[in-house]
This record gives C-alpha cells, sequence and structure tokens, in this order.
C-alpha cells in the first residue's frame, strides 16, 4: 500500500543483524543515510495505516506519510530514547495529519474504496469485505464533516482503542478535553447518521 514511499527506501540497509531503534536514531543523527531508510522500512506500513485511519483513504495518504518521515528526520536530534520511537513517531503522524485536516477542511473528498483493505481485516470473505468497505465508506464521509480536533479525538480513542489519557498525549491536551472532544464527535456522527437516513443517503458526500 505505500508504493511510492517504498521507492524511497532505495536501500542501503544494514544486512546483518537487526539493529535496534536507538541505535538506527542515532546512527541517522550521525548522518547515516541507510540508518533512517531502515527505520522507514521499519515503520511506513504502520504509519500508513494510522495516517489513513485519521484523514481517510486517498492518494494524500502517501503525501502526509512522506511529510511525517520529513518531520521525524527532523525530530530525530529530540529523541531522548525515553520513550519507545514507535510513540514518538506516532504523535508525530498524528499531529502531522491534523494539520493536514485543517488545511484541508470540512469538504467532501472522494474517499479510495482500494485502499480501504489495508483497515480490513484479511480472513473476511469477498462479500464481508465488500459489506465492510461500503461501512467504511460512508463512516470517512461522515468523519469528513466534522472538525479536525474532535475528529482526531474520536479515531485516537474510538477506533485505535487508546485510553483518554494515551490520546491526551497524542494531541497534546488534558485527558478531559479529548473526552469532552469524543463525546462532541460521537454526538454530531449519530446527527449525521439520522439526518443522512431521513433523506435517504447512506453516503454522504
Amino acid at each position: 500500500m505505500v508504493g511510492a514511499g517504498n521507492a524511497a527506501v532505495k536501500v542501503h540497509l544494514h544486512p546483518s543483524m537487526p539493529s535496534s531503534d536507538g541505535q538506527l536514531v542515532a546512527d541517522a543523527v550521525s548522518g547515516d543515510g541507510g540508518a533512517f531508510a531502515e527505520l522507514y522500512a521499519r515503520y511506513a506500513e504502520r504509519v500508513f495505516v494510522r495516517v489513513t485511519r485519521l484523514i481517510g483513504p486517498g492518494p494524500d495518504c502517501e503525501d502526509v506519510l512522506q511529510q511525517v518521515f520529513v518531520a521525524l528526520f527532523r525530530a530525530l536530534p529530540r529523541f531522548r530514547g525515553d520513550a519507545q520511537l514507535s510513540t514518538f513517531l506516532h504523535k508525530i503522524t498524528t499531529n502531522v495529519a491534523t494539520d493536514h485536516l485543517r488545511a484541508r477542511g470540512r469538504r467532501s473528498v472522494n474517499h479510495d474504496p482500494t485502499a480501504l483493505d489495508t483497515l480490513i481485516d484479511g480472513d473476511q470473505t469477498p462479500e464481508d469485505r465488500a459489506r465492510r468497505r461500503a461501512e467504511l465508506q460512508r463512516v470517512f464521509g461522515l468523519l469528513d464533516q466534522i472538525k479536525p480536533e474532535k475528529r482526531v479525538a474520536f479515531v485516537l480513542v474510538a477506533v485505535e482503542g487508546m485510553s483518554l489519557a494515551e490520546a491526551a498525549e497524542h494531541v497534546g491536551e488534558h485527558a478531559e478535553t479529548v473526552k469532552q472532544r469524543v463525546r462532541r464527535a460521537r454526538r454530531e456522527l449519530i446527527a449525521l447518521m439520522d439526518d443522512a437516513e431521513r433523506h435517504g443517503d447512506r453516503r454522504p458526500t
């Protein structure tokens, strides 16, 4: 799913025993491009899935993925190893995705149905996958109508399964603020779904 991104990993990957994240970060900060390429190869797929959940499936996901890793490269000197690199990277992902949503505004987006496959259990039957794909398209259409801050909080808690404290750390807010955003997002989603049902439109644009 990260086709264009994979092209950026032109390898000089370290061929021997897998290095720890901490060692790769240290090597990348000291100028080892191969170490950063290995970090990209290690985390790009996970970041892509999170980006897709946060902003919805579509061509913008590749651009946001690249922006995340540019931001990571610039932020690596600040990484002190007191938290896992995955946590550090996921915070960057959340920030970049939120900035993207703010710039995009609450407008209708043509989501790519095939990109939804990254969010669907591969063990499902073709019929179940098609049904799940349609459901996700509808949900992302609704999420596009919610302010970015509420949308991100809702995705982190209701979709990603983070605790309020974890989500608050990711977005740099108090847990109570995140709780309120999730509550309001859920209330708005219910109202939007009710409105769509009343108008017989099951896939809002």
